[in-house]
């Protein structure tokens, strides 16, 4: 799947701006588009990644998994990004509070063996299931930080302004965090690393002074040159990475207690940990948390490891990172910095799809600069698109609402056009629980889109760029994937457009698959069909007789339906 979407960034038409064409050795032709041109080469099925959690998932969840993987993959899901399935803080901690990473499930810790998610044996039954399907297991990585220390141990730490991590608001004193983490449970199996402070550059809580606080941790004043020597930050060696984004004046704490990856145990203990997902537990990729925050330097360096640890299976490992941030260049800055071939969310166009779905007035957004200032339009081969993410869901820190009536269009645009590599969320699949619970999104047809990009987007892409609220394209086809498909929507009233599938469609009889219309089309003698949608929608259509349209019956709501 990586090498496949690293090489898609092509020519640029309609939406997206030529002057912003990516660097020679991103813009090879896809296998999609020299198939289309050279007879012979199959065209390989679309990727479509599934974020396969949303926040208030209930537990036991690698059993639920493995129960539905063969249905997504009936769909077209071709990967799964798992949640952080290591041990977390708590037994319900969803492991973004992650305590030991080597631990997933195997060992009593923490009050619990299994993690909320399940126990190592469920894990391993989960991925062997996935993989005799076809589909890739992407793994949540959670390297910025640990939680939950086994016991407290007494460290030298400055107070630091929590707007402006740079500015230290008191002299060096002692505290005494939970820092000092022994995993009585596992002991020395898979790692024998005991983790002090040393391994750490801040933390939250000083249990001795019962204070919440951002503390960033220093040398001992006897360790350094000369008496008063611990005042002067220019002194201490001991210090918040550089090599990091500058959120906060410096990005490099986030939160509970920040891994310090100059220190050589430290990399080398979790550079160990990358080669033993690959290695042992069988893992295809890592999505990368919070990767603003970790030193730069040492991101490159882990990446190409387990990257090679993958290689040495004759295996490509698929890299994305959370770059959580509006502003594309960012995200590009940070890509660069890794020169891996890594991929990013695409959080630009996110804003977008919210900002056009929330607008007050059609005539305040225009839907033809969706993909303006994106990831997309940039970096095209390296942008993970979505909708909605754990993170941007109702009553998450970075809640990014999503009108319901744009959410298919939004989707449509991800998983019909040929720029990107979609993520589909598993809250918008099956519905979110918890307080803010809703049901599934797109009224249950998004399972039909999924099917859609596996089934006929493929291709060629001609765009149809009437209005600032209605916009369409066609996807042409390829030798062996020949139908193609033809999308438009609207976000105003009722839109139709004549578009050109090609004189050798002439005389089929098109309609659309999501059911929104009854509206059948018939293509002319020229190649051309008049298509409609009506207000605020989007329709999908297809050559009514074209094969794949029985599968169809495959994404009826009962079968996307959790309990």
């Amino acid at each position: 799947m990586a090498s496949w979407l690293r090489s898609k960034a092509q020519r640029f038409e309609g939406f997206l701006d030529a002057r912003t064409k990516s660097p020679d050795n991103r813009t090879a032709p896809s296998p999609a588009v020299k198939a289309a041109s050279e007879p012979g080469i199959p065209t390989p099925q679309n990727p479509t990644l599934l974020q396969a959690f949303e926040w208030h998932t209930p537990g036991g969840h690698w059993t639920r998994l493995a129960n539905v993987v063969p249905g997504l993959a009936d769909i077209g899901i071709t990967s799964l990004w798992l949640p952080p399935g290591c041990k977390a803080n708590n037994p319900h901690g969803n492991g973004y509070d992650c305590y030991d990473l080597w631990d997933l499930g195997e060992f009593d810790q923490k009050w619990t063996r299994a993690t909320k998610w399940g126990s190592r044996e469920e894990l391993n039954e989960l991925i062997a299931k996935a993989k005799s399907l076809g589909v890739l297991i992407i793994w949540d990585a959670v390297l910025n930080h640990k939680t939950a220390g086994d016991a407290k141990e007494e460290c030298w730490a400055v107070e630091v302004d929590g707007e402006d991590r740079r500015i230290e608001r008191t002299a060096p004193k002692k505290i005494e965090p939970w820092i000092h983490f022994y995993f009585p449970g596992r002991g020395d199996h898979y790692s024998s690393l005991k983790w002090h402070w040393q391994h750490f550059s801040g933390t939250d809580w000083d249990q001795r002074a019962q204070k919440n606080a951002i503390y960033k941790i220093v040398d001992p004043p006897e360790t350094l040159p000369r008496p008063g020597a611990a005042v002067d930050p220019a002194w201490r060696k001991k210090d918040w990475a550089t090599d990091v984004d500058d959120f906060n004046g410096n990005g490099d704490y986030l939160m509970f207690t920040n891994i310090d990856y100059s220190n050589a145990e430290v990399r080398e203990d979790v550079q160990r940990w990358g080669e033993w997902m690959v290695n042992e537990v069988g893992v295809d990729g890592f999505r990368l948390d919070a990767v603003p925050h970790i030193s730069w330097m040492f991101t490159r360096e882990w990446i190409r490891i387990a990257k090679e640890a993958a290689k040495r299976q004759n295996r490509e490992l698929f890299i994305m990172g959370e770059f959580y941030n509006g502003k594309v260049a960012k995200i590009l800055q940070w890509m660069d910095r890794m020169n891996n071939g890594v991929y990013a969310y695409d959080i630009p166009l996110l804003s977008n799809f919210a900002k056009i779905s929330m607008a007050k007035s059609k005539f305040d957004v225009d839907l033809r600069k969706v993909f303006k200032n994106t990831l997309v339009q940039h970096r095209p081969g390296n942008a993970v698109t979505l909708v909605t993410s754990h993170d941007t869901q109702p009553g998450q820190a970075v809640e990014t609402p999503v009108a319901p009536y744009f959410k298919p269009l939004a989707y449509a645009i991800m998983l019909l056009r040929r720029e990107g590599l979609p993520c589909v969320f598993w809250g918008d699949v099956y519905g979110i629980k918890g307080p803010h619970a809703s049901p599934a999104a797109c009224e249950g047809k998004l399972p039909t889109l999924v099917l859609s990009r596996k089934l006929f987007a493929y291709g060629e892409q001609t765009d149809y760029l009437e209005s600032k609220t209605s916009i369409g394209w066609v996807r042409h086809g390829t030798w062996d994937r020949a139908d193609g498909c033809v999308v438009i929507m609207s976000i105003g009233g009722a839109a139709k457009n004549s578009m050109f599938v090609g004189p050798a469609k002439a005389g089929q009889v098109w309609s659309d698959v999501l059911g929104n219309s009854d509206h059948m089309v018939t293509i002319d003698d020229r190649g051309y069909g008049v298509f409609r949608c009506t207000e605020k929608s989007v329709n999908v259509y297809v050559r009514k007789d074209a094969p794949g349209r029985a599968e169809f019956g495959a994404c009826h709501p009962e079968k996307f339906t959790m309990q």
